[in-house]
């Protein structure tokens, strides 16, 4: 059926249903009315029309009761049998429309039981016509073989069904999957935003504040100078937090949602943010510097912001160096620092080279850079101090995604 008269039956089941009575009325009179000319004797026609007449008008409950309308069409066409009609595919139409719905609605076995009788009982309704006990398969053969048939293709069309409502439930599964996954991930995202401008920033205001009681009375005008900046620190923390906790009031994903975010080229201002706090920072690049994406750019910032952070924490010494290496497919970035002091405790790590460690820092810096599909390293260097590499792929990943 194509689709338009499809959408046709659907919209109108009663008129189609009216439609299906009145065609299978008109085949099983024609199968009378053929019956009546081949026939001897004649039989009678006006019993074998009252008979299918009969077994269509049950047909509309064999949706709710198929069980029983199957059983209506069957004695029907055994009634018709007897009064020495030949039972064939037209006259059989009712009965076979009931046992396709009993195949269709009743349990497998129910249906399969049933689908026997009825082709015993119509074997058994051939033996009426004893004129044809030579003609067998006319007489035996060809109505029993409908009623197999019928269930088969009830079947068929019942495992069809229930297969397509097994793959939609399926399918609606494995979408509900990928959202709940898709949500992880955001707030894993958020929270790696949210880990790193709250950790750098307090770092970096602890610090100013440490300087400035540390030069108050040595230096009153030095520690009047930092505490200036420390408002500026504070202030850079809050438009951060305030950006970064925006994005969960977001009811879409938009795809400029990280075009604010901050890059590479905010590096000087981390660097002088760093001097404030006592850290000196020094900064090489090596190769052509190539455009990044905005998620890629993000990563390498927030690598390097994370790590800075963790020196001015736990490093002894007051001084480190970042290099950034581009080459035309990698951007490696390193940062060090030479005085060997207190460390992240080291633990498991999952890239070659020295294990890092067990805090946020290291755990966030080492998921941006393989989100980003590229490889992550932090540990204790031989010569002392302690040292952080990554090396971020510029191509071969989805660049424009956030990591």
């Amino acid at each position: 059926m194509s689709t338009p008269w499809r959408s046709r039956a659907t919209s109108r089941p009663r008129t189609t249903e009216a439609v299906l009575l009145v065609a299978l009325f008109a085949v099983a009179v024609s199968g009378c009315l053929l019956s009546s000319s081949v026939m001897p004797g004649p039989p009678p026609l006006w019993p074998a029309v009252t008979l299918s007449a009969l077994t269509c008008a049950v047909l509309p409950k064999r949706r709710t009761h198929p069980l029983p309308v199957l059983a209506v069409t069957a004695l029907g066409m055994v009634a018709l049998s007897s009064l020495g009609h030949l039972v064939t595919a037209m006259n059989m139409g009712p009965l076979m429309v009931a046992q396709y719905s009993v195949s269709l609605r009743a349990e497998r076995r129910t249906a399969w039981y049933s689908a026997l009788a009825v082709t015993a009982l119509m074997v058994a309704s051939g033996l009426f016509h004893g004129e044809l006990r030579d003609q067998w398969i006319i007489g035996l053969v060809n109505p029993a073989a409908w009623v197999p048939l019928s269930a088969a293709l009830g079947g068929y069309v019942r495992v069809r069904r229930e297969y397509a409502a097994a793959r939609t439930e399926h399918i609606a599964r494995e979408r509900e999957e990928e959202a709940r996954h898709r949500v992880v991930q955001e707030r894993m995202r958020i929270a790696r935003e949210l880990h790193d401008v709250v950790a750098h920033h307090l770092a970096l205001a602890n610090a100013q504040a440490g300087t400035a009681a540390h030069l108050a009375r040595a230096d009153p005008e030095k520690a009047y100078e930092i505490l200036d900046k420390l408002s500026g620190t504070t202030a850079a923390a809050l438009r951060e937090l305030k950006a970064t906790v925006g994005l969960l009031r977001q009811d879409t994903d938009t795809d400029d949602g990280l075009a604010p975010a901050p890059g590479l080229a905010q590096l000087p201002g981390l660097v002088a943010a760093c001097a404030t706090a006592g850290l000196d920072v020094t900064v090489t690049e090596e190769g052509r510097a190539r455009p990044l994406a905005p998620g890629l750019d993000l990563t390498a910032y927030r690598i390097v912001q994370e790590a800075l952070t963790n020196v001015t924490k736990h490093a002894a010494t007051r001084t480190a160096r970042v290099r950034l290496a581009h080459t035309p497919h990698f951007l490696t970035l390193t940062i060090t620092n030479d005085t060997a002091g207190p460390v992240p405790r080291p633990g498991p790590g999952t890239g070659p080279g020295p294990a890092s460690g067990h805090g946020f820092g290291l755990l966030g810096m080492r998921e941006r850079a393989l989100a980003a599909g590229g490889t992550f390293r932090a540990g204790p260097r031989p010569e002392g101090g302690f040292e952080v590499a990554c090396t971020l792929p510029l191509h071969g990943h989805d660049e424009g995604t956030a990591p």
